[in-house]
């Protein structure tokens, strides 16, 4: 007698991770722990051809600041698979491919309650909305009671952390201390490479 395997739960969490910092793990991991979510992939958003800059390290070393920060948690995944991508990227077409590799997982967009009430202008947000669930988290400043939630609408009561990759930038800049911030090992290269100095 066969059993039907159960499809893997894994959430997405999007993000430019510019760095990647502490408020970004603590959430990925709470969502990997305290729902029934499988794993959490974080998917790094490629650069922007209107964010080249100073401000803007570029993709492929905010990817590498993001393995080193989750090296150790089996729970957590860095994803690149939005840089091979047409640009702009958009959400629907990334959940598509990742389907197309995966077929054995079931994919749950996360989103901070400040988004939600954009997505109804996403592209293909309907498609979105009845073929994946969506897990929204708190964000400073936002009432959660204003959600108009749809039945594949989730929100889940995770730490409320008001960390900005901004602050983090400006304080690198400034010379002061990140510690604590971001993970050790995301600190470590951040100084080494003078990322955000120059």
């Amino acid at each position: 007698m066969s059993q039907e395997v159960r499809a893997k739960k894994v959430g997405l969490l999007f993000g430019s991770f510019n760095p990647i910092h502490t408020g970004h793990l603590i959430l990925a991991h709470f969502m990997a722990t305290h729902t029934d979510l499988d794993a959490v992939w974080l998917v790094v958003s490629p650069q922007s051809p209107f964010k080249v800059g100073q401000e803007m390290l570029a993709e492929q070393k905010r990817y590498e600041l993001v393995q080193l920060a989750i090296a150790h948690n089996d729970r957590l995944r860095a994803l690149d698979i939005e840089f091979a991508m047409p640009k702009p990227s958009y959400t629907i077409d990334t959940l598509d491919e990742l389907t197309r590799r995966h077929p054995d997982h079931r994919f749950v967009l996360l989103m901070g309650e400040d988004n939600l009430p954009g997505l109804p202008r996403w592209k293909q947000a309907d498609r979105i909305l009845a073929e994946h669930e969506v897990y929204v988290y708190p964000r400073p400043g936002v009432d959660a009671t204003d959600v108009n939630a749809h039945p594949g609408v989730r929100v889940v009561d995770a730490p409320l952390l008001d960390i900005s990759a901004t602050f983090i930038r400006d304080c690198v800049r400034a010379g002061k201390s990140i510690r604590y911030l971001v993970p050790e090992p995301v600190e470590e290269r951040i100084v080494r490479e003078a990322y955000w100095r120059e």
